[in-house]
């Protein structure tokens, strides 16, 4: 009796596959296979980086949870839509092709190498640029500014054309281009959670009847989402009804179908919400892209080996490539730390100037 516990627990019985039942078998077949496949993405097969949730961990029994009431976790919960219960109206028209390595395995310094030499060489020469707090084109200078928009004739809206821009901005760092915009007649949302550096123009909570007018900015307590939101039933028309949407549906609700002008400082979450553009499309209704890209930690949802990190980083950058966006102009920022790592001569940050030149 011990020696037949020890078989069972060990190994399989002397009798072999023969005298398994063939469901069993199958069960150990299956895991086989798994196991196979596990040590194939292992070695790079598959895509490494994880998606990291940052939404608080809840247990079923209420152990430390936060203390909230069951309809509030429920009503939580419900905000975002299941991937498989997405319809297939929305479902991306471009999704994201993971780059291979730059040095045909993980390397930090082959990744880094790689994303630092593509964000600090502009791919379009503009003539005539726009500057910060500027609305007439002028030559390019050699001087370092922290953006600027090409000013070439055919890139800009003419002139009885409307012209649409957003601005996605806590610090008040967008002062000088929502100057620049609104002297070129634009019509102007700047969107701000805390909305603490807003003054003057429209506010408001909502975008309820918030179709700007030329030379006011409209002001939005509100922010950019990445992860699409389930439709309500009884939504109020003209209202998003949350503090965090997608560009998609801001730009729905307002009424607008492209954005010309595009100012997006996203302290990090830059990363998912391009990736969401692109999936869903919405990246080829903007035509001006003005946007720090953040390299100190990996960014909100993103995780992975650093190695991993930087290749997901760069797969975003070569997707808006696709899409038609050209590179004008990169300013570097402060420090010097890349996912934590002090590392000479490279930035935490870069501001990067795009043209979409498909438009």
């Amino acid at each position: 009796m011990r020696a037949g516990a020890r078989g069972r627990r060990c190994g399989l019985p002397r009798a072999g596959l023969l005298s398994i039942p063939p469901l069993l078998l199958a069960l150990l077949v299956g895991l086989l296979l798994l196991k196979v496949l596990g040590e194939v993405e292992e070695d790079g097969g598959g895509v490494a980086f994880s998606v990291i949730s940052i939404e608080p961990k809840r247990s079923p029994h209420g152990d430390g949870a936060p203390s909230r009431r069951p309809e509030e976790e429920e009503e939580e919960d419900s905000r975002y839509e299941d991937e498989n219960e997405m319809p297939a109206q929305q479902i991306g028209t471009r999704g994201l092709e993971v780059q291979a390595w730059a040095a045909g395995e993980p390397s930090f310094t082959a990744e880094l190498d790689r994303i630092i030499a593509y964000i600090t060489r502009p791919q379009v020469n503009c003539s005539r640029v726009l500057t910060p707090g500027e609305s007439q084109a002028s030559q390019a200078s050699g001087h370092k500014l922290p953006w600027l928009l090409c000013a070439e004739e055919w890139l800009l809206p003419a002139g009885n054309s409307p012209c649409v821009a957003y601005s996605f901005s806590m610090d008040g760092g967008d002062a000088d281009f929502l100057q620049t915009v609104l002297g070129l007649g634009c019509e102007v949302h700047r969107f701000d959670p805390s909305n603490m550096n807003a003054s003057g123009g429209h506010h408001g909570n909502s975008l309820a009847g918030s179709r700007g007018d030329g030379g006011v900015v409209s002001h939005h307590r509100m922010w950019l989402e990445w992860r699409a939101l389930r439709k309500q039933k009884h939504k109020r028309k003209g209202s998003l009804g949350s503090v965090s949407q997608t560009l998609a549906d801001i730009m729905e609700t307002l009424g607008h179908r492209t954005v010309h002008f595009l100012y997006a400082d996203l302290v990090s979450a830059e990363w998912r919400v391009f990736q969401n553009w692109m999936e869903h499309g919405t990246v080829q209704t903007v035509h001006h892209l003005v946007a720090t890209m953040h390299l100190k930690w990996a960014g909100f949802e993103v995780g992975g080996t650093e190695e991993e990190v930087i290749r997901y980083w760069f797969s975003i950058l070569q997707g808006l490539r696709a899409c038609g966006f050209q590179l004008v102009y990169s300013c570097p920022g402060e420090g010097h730390s890349v996912l934590k790592r002090m590392v000479a001569n490279v930035h935490s940050a870069y501001t990067l100037s795009w043209v979409n030149m498909r438009h």
